[in-house]
């Protein structure tokens, strides 16, 4: 009897102890601590337990509300910690768009693979066809005339290489011949007086002068040498087409006078033209001189003309924003006509291999860039992108994607509108909080919520008080008594301490709950651990305990 007296106080002592152990344990790792659970989950010398880092620890009430180092709440709660592997996973989770795969088939989502390639680019531009400055000849005598007679009168005519355009009759130019002529028989009928006579010396000096006042109109050597041989000076004096082209411009009339320096006609050389491309500001700097150009006209549509880019102006047009390129290029048959419309490919040499997506593949919002990653059948992620240069169809990614990724190229803005894309790329745009700041883990800022409970104290000169309230649905919170703000004074007029209230609030800022609108509440409407509190004050970690 005795002695199984004893084993069962034995007994009782070994579970009183074991009790006793259990209870230190637990206040030492509440129930619904996470890290109790790691730790004990993670055996003895796991070099994983060591490794991981804690970030922050957060409110365990799911409050907006970090700390940097252990705490408690208001209740005595301890603060739960975060892992960065954890953060990690979180992080990755809210980017993440799901789609049922019979709504994917629906969709008709398509996708491509991230690669590399060498991006040849095109640049393209509108020009115009302009003659070879190079290339145009105006037609002005150097002395006063007259137009005794056309010869060419019709602008646009096409005349060949010392094709007479026109007679002139000049009384300078008749007195300059009959000094010649007559300066050159003088010469001559003094010769045999042999070359130290003073007026053969004079006679050859005086026709050497008019020969080279001729010589300066413009007079050609076959007519001086026609003036020489006859020794009649000639009424008129023909003028001819210094090059095979096309009249541009004729202001010759028959009769008419005109004055020394004065262009009576303009001819073109239209064997090589000009075009003059507009090159968008964000495009000049891609554009080399020497580069081979391609040239497209409305007339031709099926030829091709080849040029090369020969000068880049220097100047930018501020009403296009555009720089003037100029390509030259040769008009077999004269098929190119000054003044046509001309659309310009100016070909840009590749910088090497490049990462590249299709350009269907980008979202554009106007201030970021974003392409949609396939993570897995029917799991997509948004990730911002940097792009670069651009060919046709394709585009560079400087960065947001890797090689080998898959992404989505087809129907990606019927998932924006499916999957509400926006939510998420707000998500993931917003940086992980270092530690001690407070981050939002509830509803949006500005979201109303409805809450009835009882004022325990209202601070004087100040719009702070305090609130035992009991559940609130929309934030997922247990009954608790915490601090508000209230929005404005008028509000205060109804409050003292121990009334019983019906009041909407909103999150105003982190961590920061304003009331909005406050009325006195039904006291029978009232849940009885908002109105009493007597459980939760009895034991604060009750009300929490499956939370």
């Amino acid at each position: 009897m005795k002695q199984g007296a004893r084993i069962a106080a034995g007994a009782l002592a070994v579970a009183a102890l074991a009790a006793a152990a259990g209870y230190w344990a637990g206040t030492r790792n509440p129930p619904g601590h996470p890290e109790a659970t790691r730790q004990t989950a993670a055996p003895a010398g796991d070099p994983a337990a060591k490794e991981r880092k804690i970030l922050y620890y957060r409110n365990p009430m799911g409050l907006p509300d970090t700390s940097p180092t252990p705490k408690k709440d208001s209740m005595g709660m301890d603060y739960v910690p975060v892992y960065a592997d954890e953060a990690d996973e979180e992080a990755g989770a809210a980017k993440q768009l799901r789609i049922s795969t019979e709504k994917v088939q629906k969709l008709g989502v398509r996708t491509e693979t991230v690669r590399l390639r060498s991006l040849d680019r095109i640049v393209r531009a509108v020009g115009r066809i302009e003659p070879d400055e190079g290339r145009q000849y105006a037609i002005a005598p150097k002395f006063e005339g007259y137009v005794e007679r056309l010869q060419v009168n019709v602008t646009g005519q096409m005349v060949g290489k010392g094709q007479v355009l026109f007679e002139a009759y000049s009384p300078e130019l008749v007195s300059a011949q009959r000094e010649y002529v007559l300066a050159t028989q003088a010469a001559e009928s003094l010769r045999p007086a042999g070359s130290e006579a003073r007026g053969g010396s004079d006679m050859q000096q005086l026709a050497a002068a008019s020969l080279t006042r001729l010589k300066n109109w413009d007079i050609s050597d076959e007519q001086l040498k026609a003036l020489a041989s006859s020794g009649d000076a000639r009424r008129t004096l023909s003028f001819r087409s210094p090059v095979a082209g096309v009249v541009t411009e004729k202001k010759a009339v028959q009769g008419m006078r005109f004055m020394p320096g004065e262009t009576l006609y303009q001819v073109a050389d239209l064997s090589t033209v000009w075009v003059i491309a507009e090159v968008f500001e964000q495009d000049i700097g891609l554009v080399q001189t020497g580069a081979p150009a391609r040239i497209k006209v409305n007339a031709y549509p099926e030829q091709v003309f080849e040029g090369t880019i020969r000068y880049i102006y220097p100047t930018l047009k501020a009403e296009t924003r555009s720089i003037p390129v100029r390509v030259e290029l040769s008009n077999p048959g004269m098929l190119l006509k000054p003044g046509m419309f001309a659309q310009v490919e100016l070909a840009v040499a590749a910088r090497g291999q490049v990462l590249t997506v299709p350009v269907s593949a980008v979202i554009d919002s106007g201030t970021r860039q974003i392409v949609l990653v396939q993570l897995a059948e029917g799991r997509f992620a948004p990730r911002e992108v940097k792009l670069g240069a651009r060919s046709d169809d394709q585009v560079e990614v400087r960065d947001g994607v890797r090689a080998g990724e898959q992404v989505v190229v087809a129907a990606n803005f019927l998932i924006d509108a499916e999957s509400n894309l926006k939510a998420a790329v707000g998500g993931f745009a917003q940086a992980q909080p270092p530690a001690g700041e407070s981050t939002a883990r509830m509803a949006p800022a500005n979201t109303g919520h409805r809450a009835e409970g009882q004022v325990e104290s209202i601070e004087a000169g100040s719009s702070a008080l305090r609130i035992r309230h009991g559940p609130v649905e929309s934030l997922k919170w247990p009954p608790m008594t915490m601090q508000f703000q209230l929005a404005n004074e008028s509000l205060r007029k109804d409050l003292k301490p121990g009334a019983m209230i019906s009041f909407e609030f909103v999150e105003r800022g982190p961590g920061e709950w304003v009331i909005t609108s406050v009325k006195p509440a039904v006291e029978s409407a009232i849940r009885p651990e908002a109105r009493t509190g007597t459980a939760a004050q009895a034991n604060p970690h009750a009300a929490h305990a499956g939370h």
